[in-house]
């Protein structure tokens, strides 16, 4: 069994994508970030001098003696080099964020430090950033009608936490629902997705234990682990060598200066990164885990409804036991179009969190229209509403994500991440192109989402584009039409070959032991 688990992972991965650009790009990446950091110190400096107005916030003259309360320094990137761009975020949407959504439109007279509405609106943008994966963020009559009903039986606010007057039937009804889809014993939901790491993690562990975490994990685990009190050591991304000898490593070792064995060892993964689209390689974690006699944390926000032939994240598409993952963690705000998150395993552990986590113990509990969206749309995908909706959806999503990546791949861009990922990353790496790029295919009615620098390495500006059931091919083929006209007018077309697998990125032995 262990040998067909490392098989399926090896066959899995090879299908992922992580070509390098040519050598130009790097160096121009670079240079283009110098030249707006030295402009940065020039504004800077004439600002200090008053020939040019400071909008920044900044302490009074009278307490100029005070210790500094907002660090210069520190907003030295958001002042001189964020503010310049940042029509290309936040923009107010005024309709339902489908498939097409419509924006209003804002202009501003101060280059970004403030903006004015200007009374027309955007009609019919296609929403390429969303992560509407299996399209249940939707406002059909016919498919919200149990969520109106109830609405109305229970309100929309329960104004008390589970533990005294929030706990709803309804609430108990999604716990086991969500136990059936994923195959564990016991769930528990959470009313935040963000909340459901950062405030579980520190009940899991704590001082004298040890966490290994993919270096690429979210910023919701990052903060879940530091809260914790727990040492935190950093693995290469995927890299089953460098996680193996951290493991071997702490076994050997013990704890700092004590050398005392560690409490627990936690291994922290992502079944889908959000940022690069690639897979866990989680059948090559499991081995290392129970070889190590470690306990494994998985992350599916992203890949629970939309990986695997029914929805059910990298457990099913690689056909692993998920009993093998010691803590299952997802979210409803994607795949299922509502809000919150949940933890699943063993019975024993759940019952440990509901009275150990500050999640659960002081959080409000999960809205009632909310927590009948999540069920509406879980039974949706199970087959329990007595339709084949759920799976048309997901077989959806799977070859619109094929289509679009093949297509993109053709195109000469450079894309990261697994064929099966619907998370689409298109490196752009100039910060200058980043900023064009976003701005015109806003004119062309396509909605996208930019990443860059501090959010990725500094040589990896991306945008990020979110697949979903809803795109019709009509949809998808307008966007890469407008895709194809933009690469070759910002020069955007950086691929030298039709694709290459992440092991061409960087020797799995070839790395430095993060401490």
């Amino acid at each position: 069994t262990k040998a067909i688990y490392l098989v399926l992972s090896v066959l899995q991965t090879r299908h992922e994508s992580f070509e390098q650009a040519p050598m130009y790009v790097a160096v121009m990446t670079y240079l283009g970030f110098g030249i707006v950091t030295l402009f940065g110190y020039l504004r800077d400096f004439l600002r200090a001098v008053g020939l040019e107005k400071c909008h920044v916030a900044q302490e009074r003259v009278e307490q100029k003696d005070f210790i500094p309360l907002y660090q210069d320094f520190e907003n030295f990137y958001t002042r001189n080099l964020y503010m310049r761009v940042r029509d290309n975020w936040n923009r107010p949407v005024c309709s339902l964020p489908g498939p097409v959504f419509d924006l209003m439109e804002r202009v501003s007279d101060d280059y970004n430090w403030t903006f004015r509405l200007t009374g027309r609106t955007i009609h019919n943008v296609i929403n390429m950033g969303s992560y509407n994966y299996l399209g249940f963020a939707e406002n059909n009559a016919d498919f919200l009608k149990t969520v109106a009903e109830k609405t109305q039986h229970y309100g929309v606010g329960v104004c008390s936490t589970r533990k005294e007057i929030g706990n709803l039937s309804i609430h108990e009804e999604l716990e086991q629902l969500v136990a059936n889809f994923i195959g564990v014993e016991s769930s528990m939901i959470f009313g935040m997705g963000f909340a459901t790491n950062s405030m579980n993690i520190p009940a899991l562990v704590g001082k004298g234990c040890l966490i290994l975490s993919d270096e690429l994990n979210h910023t919701s685990l990052i903060l879940g682990a530091r809260l914790s009190g727990a040492t935190i050591r950093v693995f290469k991304h995927n890299n089953m060598h460098s996680l193996e000898k951290m493991l071997r490593e702490a076994i050997c070792s013990g704890q700092p200066r004590t050398h005392r064995p560690w409490r627990k060892i936690l291994i922290m993964v992502e079944g889908v990164y959000s940022m690069e689209g690639s897979v866990v390689r989680l059948p090559e974690i499991i081995a290392l885990k129970k070889k190590y006699k470690a306990y494994l944390y998985l992350d599916e926000a992203h890949s629970i409804g939309a990986v695997g032939p029914t929805g059910r994240g990298v457990t099913e598409l690689f056909d692993v036991d998920p009993a093998d993952v010691d803590v299952m963690m997802g979210t409803f705000t994607k795949s299922f179009g509502a809000a919150g998150g949940y933890i699943a395993g063993k019975k024993e552990l759940v019952e440990y969190l509901r009275s150990h986590s500050h999640s659960a113990v002081y959080a409000s509990a999960m809205s009632p229209p909310v927590t009948e969206q999540i069920i509406r749309a879980m039974k949706c995908i199970m087959g329990k509403d007595g339709s084949t909706e759920g799976i048309r959806r997901i077989r959806q999503l799977a070859e619109n994500t094929r289509y679009f990546r093949a297509r993109l791949k053709e195109m000469g861009f450079i894309i990261y991440g697994n064929n099966d990922s619907p998370v689409v990353p298109i490196l752009l790496y100039m910060p200058g192109k980043v900023v064009a790029f976003a701005r015109e295919m806003l004119t062309r009615k396509i909605g996208v989402v930019v990443v860059g620098f501090p959010a990725t390495a500094i040589t990896e500006a991306r945008a990020r584009f979110c697949l979903s059931a809803a795109h019709t091919r009509d949809m998808l083929n307008q966007v890469l039409h407008h895709l194809d006209e933009v690469g070759d007018a910002l020069c955007l077309k950086f691929s030298r070959q039709k694709y290459s697998l992440r092991p061409d990125l960087y020797d799995e032995t070839d790395f430095e032991l993060d401490g």
